[in-house]
């Protein structure tokens, strides 16, 4: 599956980007994660953390699949609202999905502050704007959820927006704690603050078949094995090739990234901003001082990337762009791409084991929050393989209930 097509960025920002070699005889672990991107660099990191012995295969080069193009947003606050969540689950288990999603970016803080002094990773806070005044009821009912169950938000009226911002919106969430990141250095700094931990590190090691028996799986990767206790797969999206979720869907979605801004005086914090409509628009700062926009989203032609297509979209968004901040409108596009994006239609990640592939784990961290999904299973799936017993995993079950949500 092609998962992206365009002009990056992220690549850029490292002078040395590290090479792994790849798997040239065979080997047996504890435990084998497959997929280098943030959910299996950070599942490989937390179980070598435990002493666990791991071993990380990517059929290509580290970060080099969704991470190369992902926007780095990270918010607790899911795709689907608290108060969405609460007419789906309940009150009870969604204010916990929230808490969990708040509990793992904490986490992703602390691991970040350990690795070391070019931190690829910023805090900030967060705007959500209602799109229009048909949405100002809905976000108010979010806020007054958020603020009942302990999250630090506040509410921005149309006259607060516009005396920190060259436009006004109807209203705002303005939430606090959030941060952004740069994926591709994130994964590269965390793989190499493990190798002196019981980690393996192989690329262009693709696993391409496995064999299930009582004491764990032997995989197959070109004319070597890998004996495993467990897998985990962290293949992202294309986790969807091998067992179909239901509930879960692919689309396509664009980013434009601008040339280097002179100010961003106009810019209240340079919080990352995004909004209530759906599809939304969602924009953030980088350290070199470029504007980062993306959305758009659109079903996927024909099952796949369309070539090209990120250079249409990419003008739309930075006309939004513009239009928000004519301090702006000179800056061009200095990156776009297209990208492969994956939602379910509950608004939750798929985590845990699936009944056709004994002694795995799949983690599909899908949804606008997937960075911090993929650190709270992570975090999940270390916990069982460690021994201890995670209840709420059911939640996020690959065989859960896919009734349609509000």
């Amino acid at each position: 599956m092609k998962l992206h097509t365009g002009k990056y960025c992220w690549n850029k920002t490292m002078a040395t980007v590290p090479r792994y070699p790849a798997l040239e005889e065979d080997i047996s672990c504890d435990c084998l994660v497959i997929g280098g991107g943030v959910g299996g660099a950070l599942c490989a990191y937390l179980l070598s953390e435990q002493g666990i012995i791991t071993v990380l295969a990517e059929r290509g080069d580290i970060a080099s699949g969704s991470t190369l193009v992902n926007t780095g947003i990270l918010q607790y606050a899911n795709d689907k609202t608290l108060t969405s969540l609460i007419h789906t689950f309940g009150e009870e288990k969604a204010v916990h999905v929230y808490r969990l999603c708040r509990d793992a970016l904490i986490r992703l803080k602390e691991i970040n502050r350990g690795l070391g002094p070019d931190l690829p990773l910023q805090e900030r806070n967060s705007l959500y704007l209602a799109s229009t005044d048909e949405d100002l009821a809905m976000l108010r009912d979010e806020f007054e959820n958020l603020i009942k169950y302990g999250f630090n938000v506040a509410w921005w009226d149309e006259d607060e927006i516009g005396s920190k911002f060259p436009f006004r919106k109807p209203g705002a969430i303005y939430t606090q704690g959030d941060a952004e990141i740069n994926p591709f250095a994130f994964v590269h700094s965390l793989l190499k603050r493990s190798e002196p931990l019981s980690l393996q590190i192989f690329e262009h090691t693709p696993v391409t078949g496995w064999e299930f028996r009582s004491d764990g799986v032997v995989c197959r990767s070109g004319r070597c094995t890998i004996k495993a206790k467990h897998v985990v797969f962290a293949t992202g999206y294309e986790a969807q090739i091998l067992k179909k979720e239901p509930g879960a869907s692919l689309t396509g979605t664009y980013v434009v990234v601008t040339e280097p801004a002179d100010h961003f005086n106009d810019w209240h914090e340079r919080c990352l901003i995004w909004e209530s409509a759906r599809p939304y628009l969602y924009m953030r700062t980088t350290p070199d001082g470029r504007i980062m926009a993306g959305g758009l989203d659109e079903a996927l032609s024909g099952g796949k990337l369309k070539e090209g297509r990120e250079i249409h979209k990419s003008r739309e968004i930075l006309s939004m762009v513009h239009s928000m901040f004519p301090e702006k409108a000179e800056l061009q596009a200095a990156y776009s791409w297209g990208a492969v994006f994956g939602e379910t239609r509950d608004g939750l990640p798929y985590i845990g084991t699936h009944p056709d592939y004994p002694h795995c784990f799949f983690l599909e961290g899908y949804g606008g929050n997937g960075t911090v999904c993929s650190m709270l299973a992570a975090e999940m799936i270390t916990d069982v393989l460690s021994g201890k017993h995670r209840n709420d995993m059911d939640l996020f079950a690959l065989t859960r209930s896919t009734k349609p949500s509000p």
